[in-house]
């Protein structure tokens, strides 16, 4: 069976995700709230030796860093080690949602309402498949945004392929405000388990075998 990657809401209210990422997402969500985190999206990438990206961020909406990636891993990694969803050998990893992250939720759509997108549909939409433009929120149909030209357009959740915020100066003054304490400046990043370019924590989980 071949594996791919599929992005989908992550919202009980709306359970438009399915098939393997969905049965992931189903299984590792509540040991991810009792440690504190929500999940933000599950994919599978990868076929002979998949990749489980899992992306996840703090209850209270600030970006976890590699120590709670690290937590998350061992977590998620002892829950699907014992459902065993996904045959033979597979390697878990786990990042934050980042600044520019993937809106994958209405929460994320009202949150970051006033900031800048970039979007894609399954189905067109007043002909069109792509958008970009400034996220105004999120209605009972769909993800909301006002247009280069100044027009309105409702994407529906259920046709969204994707859709991630467009870094800007505004964006990162924002998530700035929501960030957690940073580490001491002395220690060392690798020694902490390393860090993206972007400051976000991120840790791979060794191959697992079956």
């Amino acid at each position: 069976m071949a594996f791919t990657a599929a992005f989908f809401v992550l919202d009980e209210a709306l359970s438009t995700h399915t098939g393997l990422e969905a049965r992931i997402a189903e299984l590792i969500m509540p040991s991810l709230h009792e440690l504190g985190f929500e999940l933000v999206r599950v994919s599978v990438l990868g076929r002979d030796t998949p990749t489980v990206q899992v992306m996840a961020d703090r209850v209270d909406g600030s970006l976890i860093t590699v120590d709670d990636c690290e937590r998350i891993s061992y977590a998620a990694g002892a829950i699907l080690d014992v459902d065993d969803p996904i045959p033979g050998n597979w390697t878990l990893e786990v990042s934050s949602s980042g600044i520019d992250r993937p809106l994958t939720r209405p929460k994320d759509w009202n949150r970051f309402a006033g900031h800048v997108a970039k979007a894609e549909v399954l189905v067109p939409v007043n002909g069109r498949r792509r958008f970009s433009g400034v996220v105004l929120g999120a209605g009972e149909e769909g993800g909301r945004l006002r247009l280069d030209d100044g027009s309105e357009v409702v994407l529906p959740f259920r046709e969204l392929r994707k859709a991630r915020l467009v870094l800007t100066d505004a964006l990162i003054e924002a998530t700035q405000q929501m960030m957690r304490p940073a580490k001491p400046v002395d220690e060392d990043p690798a020694e902490a388990g390393g860090a993206s370019e972007s400051g976000v924590a991120e840790k791979k989980k060794p191959q697992r075998r079956h």
